[in-house]
């Protein structure tokens, strides 16, 4: 069983007992991840297909916060040949690790 989730405006496909990573959230370390925060799009159980419309109504995601990270480093590197201008810059997103629970229907 899998399922097609909207969390933070990025869309994953989740199955139970397994790890995303998404744009930093609001909440605790170990704490339930709200079900307002998570929008059913799709669930596949086993060959039956639910397509919400926008939503999958009775469909729930159960998910806990595991920690707040940072990702890997983008460096981010300009250069106009010619010119002498060179810029170097570099960034790391906050992230958010969700263990998913599990998915109902």
């Amino acid at each position: 069983m899998y399922a097609i989730v909207e969390i933070a405006g990025q869309q994953f496909k989740i199955q139970k007992g397994r790890s995303i990573y998404t744009h930093r959230l609001e909440g605790d370390v170990d704490a339930a991840l709200a079900s307002d925060k998570v929008k059913i799009l799709l669930v596949d159980n086993e060959g039956s297909i639910s397509i919400g419309a926008p939503t999958v109504a009775g469909a729930t995601v159960s998910a806990k916060i595991v920690e707040h990270l940072k990702g890997e480093k983008v460096i981010v590197f300009k250069k106009k040949r010619r010119k002498g201008y060179k810029k170097k810059n570099g960034h790391r997103q906050y992230l958010t690790k969700v263990l998913i629970e599990d998915i109902t229907i």
